[in-house]
């Protein structure tokens, strides 16, 4: 079996607690939904990433709310890059699976979309 990655991000309107949760909540259902993923033991882990105007809350909170108690998670900062997307989260899930990775959907929500405009087949 491989260990594959799975790409998704989101992006909320407020820097708040309760909107980064919901946030990465529901990028982590469509994730996991899109992907067949049925059991927390086929992912290995989870890092969260956020812009540095994401700061109210540890995204990985949304993945323990859901029962990933047993998944290693992981939270960072993005680069500061100039003029980058506002208010973005992004997470890279590494699951065990038998599918080649060009099977893994990678899924880009509310104005995260833009970033891969590429990515249609989660959207």
């Amino acid at each position: 079996m491989a260990v594959r990655g799975i790409r998704g991000a989101t992006t909320v309107e407020q820097n708040l607690a309760v909107d980064i949760l919901a946030a990465t909540r529901e990028l982590l259902q469509e994730l996991l939904t899109t992907n067949g993923i049925t059991s927390y033991e086929e992912i290995v882990s989870a890092i969260f990433t956020t812009t540095t105007d994401v700061t109210a809350v540890f995204p990985a909170e949304a993945a323990r709310s859901l029962g990933m108690s047993q998944v290693p998670l992981l939270c960072a900062s993005e680069i500061a890059v100039p003029n980058s997307m506002p208010r973005c989260i992004r997470i890279l899930l590494h699951v065990n699976t038998e599918q080649p990775q060009s099977a893994m959907k990678h899924v880009y929500l509310r104005e995260a979309k833009r970033l891969r405009p590429d990515m249609v087949s989660a959207q």
